[in-house]
Formats: C-alpha cells, sequence, structure tokens
C-alpha cells in the first residue's frame, strides 16, 4: 500500500491537510495510519519532546533525530505496510535534508548514510511538498501558537530549508509533488485529490 509523506517549513501549512486526506482515503474504503515524525511512537514522542525543546548540538539532532525515525519504522510504518494499509505521515527524511543539512549545515553524505542504515532503501511512494514564502509562514506561525525551538529560528534558517526542500523536488518531480498553500484551502484539497488519484485502486476512483 503507498506510504506519502507531507513536507514543508514550519507555517507552510501541511499539517491541516493530513487528517482530511485520510478522511478522503477511508470514505474510499481504504485502511490507514496517520503519524508523525519525529514521534509514532512512545519513545519517539519522548525524543520530539527533547528535540523540540532542549539545545543540543547539530550532530545531536541530527542522531535522535534518526534514533526516533528507526523506532518508527520498525514500530508502526513498516508494519503497517506489511499489513497493507495507508501511512501517512508528518515529515519523513526530506525534512532531514531541509533542516538538518540545510537548516544546521551538516554535510548531506553523512545523513546519506544514516539514512541507508535506518530506511534500507524504503521512501515513499508520494511526497507532498507544501510550499509558501518564509515571511508568510511565519506570519502564521506567530498568530497561532508558542513556537518550538524549531519554530524560533531566525528567517534566514527558513530560507535554507526552503531552498533545500524545493532543490530535492526539482530532482525527484515524481515522487515530490510542490504543493503551494497561499491559496484557498478548497484549491489545495483540489490539487491533493488530483495528485492522489493514480494511486487508488480503480474500483475507489469510480
Amino acid at each position: 500500500m503507498p506510504f506519502i509523506s507531507f513536507e514543508g517549513i514550519d507555517g507552510a501549512g501541511k499539517s491541516t491537510h493530513v487528517q482530511w486526506l485520510a478522511a478522503v482515503l477511508r470514505a474510499h474504503q481504504q485502511t490507514v495510519i496517520t503519524t508523525r515524525e519525529p514521534g509514532g511512537t512512545p519513545l519517539g514522542e519522548t525524543l520530539r519532546q527533547l528535540l523540540l525543546n532542549d539545545a543540543m548540538s547539530a550532530d545531536t539532532e541530527l542522531l535522535l533525530m534518526f534514533a526516533a525515525r528507526a523506532e518508527h519504522l520498525a514500530q508502526v510504518i513498516r508494519p503497517a505496510l506489511q499489513r497493507g494499509e495507508w501511512v501517512l505521515t508528518d515529515r519523513f527524511t526530506d525534512a532531514s535534508y531541509a533542516y538538518q543539512c540545510g537548516g544546521r549545515g551538516i554535510q548531506p553524505h553523512r545523513l546519506a548514510v544514516l539514512e541507508q542504515w535506518v530506511q534500507q532503501g524504503l521512501q515513499p511512494d508520494l511526497t507532498f511538498l507544501f510550499d509558501v514564502e518564509v515571511d508568510v509562514a511565519q506570519q502564521r506561525l506567530t498568530a497561532h501558537h508558542r513556537p518550538d525551538r524549531f519554530e524560533r529560528e531566525q528567517g534566514d534558517f527558513f530560507e535554507r530549508v526552503r531552498t533545500v526542500y524545493l532543490q530535492r523536488a526539482a530532482a525527484e518531480p515524481q515522487r515530490i509533488r510542490v504543493v503551494r498553500t497561499d491559496r484557498s484551502i478548497d484549491a489545495i484539497r483540489c490539487e491533493l485529490s488530483e495528485l492522489l488519484r493514480p494511486l487508488l485502486p480503480a474500483k475507489a476512483c469510480e
């Protein structure tokens, strides 16, 4: 069954659409789990709290991200896919390249070693990259809640993160589909529905 990830800088609006898309799939009689990174398991959620709130070096941050991902894959993602369920995750490894390589400056080849070790070739079948200008995303963040350690970063950090996301989308256009979020929710969801259609069983599209 398909494995779909949702990506984007903080404030891009991706999280709003995860549960909506799960509901669409369930309406088409599909079995779906929704999850997130970092997190998705009891251990992953503990690591999430550390990552979002505690000061640490860039290397420690990267290693904790992959520790949480290894547990997530072992306990949630791989078993669900083996059961024939759809998996929708709010962030996956594209986020590590964007945030830890783009934002923090870690060399991509170092992350690639962890990616191969932990994932053993597993990648999402489809990635929705929710994209919007950094200043718009930051306005959304300040309007809604108290920011975490990542959300408190300056605009130039998010510009680097966004740049890497868009570079990865350009390099893998079949997997990573850029969805602009400076539009109405209805327009965004219409586009998501069309992008999802090729993955649905034929009967579900009738």
